[in-house]
């Protein structure tokens, strides 16, 4: 399988690279085509002394015919791409990295998906965290860590691979098929990508299409869309809550339990918030199914401080504290970052202009004593402030965005950067954004 195959890859990036690299090793007559051409020249170099074909800077109308194999389509590309719908035409399968590293998957490796609107990365982290601590082999790996397909060459017999898994990852999986899948929950977003939401939650699902009772399905026990969108998998399910003392892993008396085995205090976790210990109910589910112990578990919940960029605390200053949450390109994501503050709070609101509702972020504003509107969107977040009679400061980049924060904040208050936006009108990516805001904070 894909060996001496005609293939085009549709994007650079990461996965690209692996993939092209991966490919030309096997024999692969390899096409790689990029819009963009600012690449690593090393890597360029690399693919070229392997025998690519490069072609950046265009897509030619022409490139893409039958007499390919395979397009294997970067996540990040529309499914609208006129490649992919010429290759549907054509009877070319569209795939993506994962899909071609999972189908080359040696036998007794476990594999763990997790996806979801939000907690993704907290949960994954914190699975991996837990394998590790208990002395498996494990490896990290989707959209955090590094492509699947980097890791072929390195597995071994009962490795564990923990993979955080996007919409647009799953939009172009068929045959992949995790032993445990997780979803973490369910809310709008990508809607600029996948058109519709109810096209996203059909593409989240996919994670499950492939289950039969041998698999496990972890879900959260208290989100409707994730309970409605899974009503009809075949896998053997297990829930967690937040809420409820349900048949599963749930908070009782200010304490995890696991199937009525309490676990740990949440006074001994050093994550806060309520989604955070939605992601490490969820991350407790799958380990045990491998054979953790409560110590390993304990352990690291005793220190692990959360993942950068996700309600990340940088400093504080003047008796300020001040917290990174790029990670927020949604509304789902801002509500959860503001119900996890009870002092008053200055928010950095805007990015990216996706048309998205910012007054679905309103019952959540209670503590909120000032905006700083930034980016794109920034003149919709000065309505949004206005309507709600919050003082607000209008400003375009992050360089004027912090100090404008710092000047109106006191002892006692928290500056938190939770965008409620993508970061791609003045960034490459979201870390990009989180690391400026970082900067400019530690140079107050």
């Amino acid at each position: 399988m894909f060996v001496n195959n005609k293939i085009l890859i549709l994007g650079f990036a990461r996965s690209g690279y692996e993939a092209a690299k991966f490919l030309l090793k096997r024999g692969n007559e390899v096409y790689l085509t990029d819009m963009k051409t600012d690449h690593d020249q090393d890597q360029i170099k690399e693919l070229e002394e392997l025998g690519i074909h490069f072609v950046l800077g265009s897509h030619p109308d022409d490139l893409l015919d039958s007499s390919f194999d395979y397009l294997i389509k970067n996540p990040g590309v529309p499914i609208d791409h006129k490649y992919v719908l010429e290759a549907h035409k054509l009877g070319v399968e569209v795939i993506n990295e994962v899909e071609m590293a999972y189908r080359l998957l040696p036998p007794n490796i476990k594999l763990v998906g997790i996806t979801g609107t939000n907690g993704k990365t907290t949960t994954t982290t914190l699975i991996y965290k837990f394998l590790l601590e208990a002395g498996k082999r494990a490896h990290l790996t989707g959209n955090i860590g590094f492509p699947l397909i980097s890791f072929l060459d390195k597995l071994q017999d009962n490795d564990i691979i923990v993979m955080e898994t996007s919409c647009q990852q799953l939009e172009n999986l068929t045959k992949f098929n995790p032993d445990i899948a997780v979803m973490t929950n369910l809310s709008p977003a990508h809607i600029d990508f996948l058109k519709s939401y109810e096209n996203y939650k059909r593409v989240k699902t996919k994670i499950f299409q492939n289950h039969t009772k041998d698999n496990i399905a972890i879900l959260n026990f208290d989100n409707e869309d994730v309970l409605e969108s899974t009503k009809n998998i075949k896998s053997t399910v297990k829930y967690f809550s937040s809420k409820k003392e349900i048949n599963g892993s749930y908070i009782k008396n200010d304490a995890i339990y696991y199937y009525d085995e309490k676990i740990i205090d949440l006074s001994d976790i050093k994550l806060i918030g309520t989604h955070n210990y939605e992601n490490i109910m969820a991350a407790i589910m799958v380990v045990k199914e491998l054979g953790v112990t409560n110590e390993s578990i304990i352990n690291v919940l005793k220190e692990f401080s959360g993942v950068e960029h996700r309600i990340e605390f940088v400093r504080e200053l003047n008796g300020i504290k001040f917290y990174n949450d790029s990670k927020a390109t949604n509304i789902k994501a801002t509500q959860i970052a503001l119900s996890s503050f009870k002092s008053p709070v200055i928010i950095l609101l805007g990015g990216l202009d996706r048309g998205h509702d910012f007054f679905e972020l309103k019952e959540y504003m209670k503590y909120v004593k000032h905006i700083v509107a930034l980016g794109e969107c920034r003149n919709r977040v000065m309505e949004f402030a206005k309507a709600l009679n919050i003082p607000c400061t209008n400003v375009e980049t992050m360089k004027e965005a912090v100090p404008s924060a710092f000047k109106v904040a006191e002892e006692g208050d928290t500056v938190l950067l939770s965008p409620a936006s993508a970061s791609w009108d003045q960034y490459k990516k979201f870390e990009d954004r989180g690391d400026e805001f970082k900067k400019l904070v530690n140079e107050l």
